[in-house]
């Protein structure tokens, strides 16, 4: 699983990076976690609005710092 954070490096980048990285601890998964700072990159998902959460290429969420329970529920998913 390849997860994606898209965002310029605010504080709600960092925040969802942060919970995103608990809900993986929390459900005992694997994954790479990677930060996309480049607005070429995160235009080219499509997103208008950081911070987003990119879960294997497909864009889960935009616009908001989902809360650690969020973040769980859309990895159960997967």
């Amino acid at each position: 699983m390849v997860i994606k954070i898209l965002g310029g490096g605010c504080a709600n980048c960092k925040k969802l990076e942060e919970n995103t990285k608990k809900a993986l601890k929390e459900l005992r998964i694997d994954a790479k976690v990677i930060k996309v700072k480049e607005y070429k990159d995160i235009m080219s998902y499509g997103v208008m609005r950081t911070p987003a959460l990119v879960i294997n290429e497909r864009v889960v969420s935009c616009g908001r710092v989902l809360i650690v329970n969020e973040i769980i529920n859309i990895l159960k998913n997967y």
